[in-house]
């Protein structure tokens, strides 16, 4: 695994402002949301060490858990082969979906 110290965020944004985000059980490894992110809800996820995002349908930066109580504490990030794809571990402090279920990821497609 490589380690990316003073990593240059802009890095991550070259090909679009906003890059998705995967949030993933710290300990389960379960996939609990997708997300999307610009560089500055990345920031504010580095400064806070709780998962932020850019809202697509509000056209603003949210903080998960800031109305429900749920917040994801981030404790570590990957980034993918491409760098224009993140990954958050987290442990959340309660369900992650605003459904009240612990993914948002439940609703199974038949294969045909």
């Amino acid at each position: 695994m490589e380690e990316l110290a003073n990593f240059d965020l802009d890095r991550l944004f070259q090909k679009d402002a906003l890059i998705p985000v995967i949030i993933q059980h710290w300990e389960t490894r379960e996939i609990l949301m997708l997300g999307f992110t610009n560089k500055e809800a990345v920031a504010l996820t580095m400064k806070t060490r709780t998962a932020w995002f850019w809202s697509r349908s509000r056209q603003t930066l949210w903080n998960k858990g800031e109305t429900s109580g749920n917040f994801l504490h981030v404790k570590e990030i990957y980034t993918d082969c491409d760098t224009d794809t993140l990954l958050y571990l987290c442990q959340p402090d309660g369900p992650t979906c605003h459904t009240g279920a612990n993914s948002c990821f439940f609703r199974k497609l038949v294969l045909q």
